[in-house]
């Protein structure tokens, strides 16, 4: 189930006391943020039931395994096979994440992980090979220059800033 509702103040200052230390036992947090343990634990249960708090495999990087290339692949796809296609892209292991997208020729856009330059092409390949796919464009991305980080929202929810 995906995050539904808003993560109040006191969520946000856990969150990103778990940020500061992902290992962080219950009892320490508690004390970090001046609650009980037992409020704690009940708000961290509550967060992982909501999907606040998502997988760890989020944070691992392909490139530990060898998948040095990242890129992005745009997708059109025949929108009565979309669920289809969808069921298909997630029997790719390349295929690290997809988003449904709006406002341009895409579809969809696609992340993929991959060895090198030709294991890129055999991915996408595989990618249009998909039945329901259309046309496919992919983007080579060449650096990480703003990494994946919520951290500045949390501390803005943390302190009530923006509302």
């Amino acid at each position: 189930m995906r995050n539904s509702g808003a993560v109040d103040r006191v969520d946000a200052r856990l969150l990103l006391a778990l940020i500061d230390n992902p290992r962080a036992t219950v009892l320490a947090l508690a004390e970090q943020v001046g609650l009980s343990r037992n409020t704690v634990q009940a708000r961290l249960a509550r967060l992982e039931e909501r999907g606040v708090l998502s997988a760890f495999e989020r944070c691992l990087d392909p490139e530990i395994l060898g998948y040095r290339l990242t890129a992005y692949v745009t997708v059109r796809v025949d929108q009565h096979m979309l669920a289809a296609v969808s069921e298909g892209l997630a029997t790719i292991p390349e295929v690290v994440e997809v988003l449904g997208i709006s406002g341009g020729e895409a579809d969809l856009l696609v992340r993929v992980a991959a060895r090198d330059a030709d294991d890129l092409y055999r991915v996408a390949g595989r990618i249009l090979a998909t039945p329901g796919v259309e046309r496919t464009s992919t983007a080579l991305a060449m650096r990480t220059l703003v990494g994946h980080r919520v951290t500045p929202l949390l501390q803005r929810a943390a302190t009530g800033e923006g509302e």
